[in-house]
């Protein structure tokens, strides 16, 4: 079998594409044959070290955490799924592997892919999906009639929360690139705004929730924005920001931490046809090493990188 992986912490220039042998699951665990998987920047933050900490120096390291595919196997312990059924969801975060023709994942890391969408279109839901429920719902206690800014609205993040919004009752306010404006219409944001150009002061203290998708918010224009009872949520939170968050219930942050639960909200509103993200584009594996640099170096596309096996 042939999966992504490095050798050592680096740039794109690590990455090779090579044969592995997959160990036998756990007892909580499956194994899936991937059918597809998508690109997060989480991906290369990983391979370039910044979370080694946490994953350790032991090499060769696998790429990849989002992914739909076919469970082949499953451990002793395994409630939930049985040989042959369509899935998706996540990795852990030591492992990794979604970049791969099949992986080990933790049971309770994957939800029942609804049959109503593709493969495809299921492996561009759990991280983004899963982090935009987080901001929105326990971090932002959305409720019908709120109005949310969304700043990166036309990202993988900011298109589930758009669509999470929109299902909670709220009126949304997106802040997108120049290139994404008519895109960022289509998926029914109320009123878009251009990144490019400053904030108009008539928003200011309007919003109930205010959720940063690429952390660019200044401190000073997140504060503006909400009204007396607001929050602000950020997904990329400097330190000041992460100081800020630790005295003032105003100021949040939130990781894409998985949760079998909230995935199947996620589940459930995408087979509902009320959560999709755009694929911009859609590479095979062998391919796919393009891909991910494309998207390190910031080469972007309207949409989700999605690798097919």
């Amino acid at each position: 079998m042939k999966r992504i992986q490095y050798h050592r912490y680096g740039g794109p220039e690590e990455m090779r594409l090579e044969n592995y042998e997959l160990p036998a699951p756990g007892n909580d665990e499956i194994v899936v044959r991937v059918k597809a998987a998508s690109v997060n920047p989480i991906d290369w933050k990983v391979r370039q070290g910044m979370m080694k900490i946490m994953t350790g120096n032991r090499f060769p390291r696998a790429m990849g955490f989002d992914f739909s595919g076919i469970v082949e196997r499953v451990g002793s312990k395994v409630m939930r799924f049985r040989s042959g059924d369509e899935v998706f969801g996540t990795v852990p975060l030591k492992p990794s592997g979604a970049f791969s023709e099949k992986l080990i994942t933790q049971e309770k890391l994957a939800v029942k892919k609804p049959a109503s969408i593709s493969h495809e279109e299921a492996a561009t839901l759990p991280t983004v999906g899963v982090t935009a429920w987080r901001a929105l719902v326990l971090k932002g206690r959305i409720k019908p009639g709120q109005s949310v800014f969304i700043n990166g609205a036309y990202g993988g993040v900011g298109q589930a929360a758009v669509h999470i919004a929109k299902v909670m009752g709220a009126s949304v306010v997106g802040r997108v690139g120049p290139g994404a404006l008519s895109d960022a219409k289509a998926i029914g944001i109320d009123t878009v705004l251009d990144y490019t150009q400053a904030i108009p002061a008539s928003l200011n203290h309007k919003f109930d929730i205010v959720f940063d998708c690429n952390g660019s918010l200044t401190p000073a224009e997140g504060d503006a924005l909400i009204n007396r009872s607001g929050v602000v949520v950020d997904t990329n939170p400097t330190s000041c920001k992460f100081m800020r968050s630790l005295y003032s219930l105003r100021h949040k942050f939130v990781i894409a931490s998985q949760s079998t639960a909230i995935l199947q909200e996620i589940a459930h509103l995408a087979d509902t046809g009320k959560l999709g993200i755009s694929i911009g584009r859609t590479d095979k594996l062998d391919e796919a090493i393009a891909l991910i640099t494309d998207l390190e170096a910031g080469r972007r596309t309207k949409g989700k990188g999605v690798i097919v096996m």
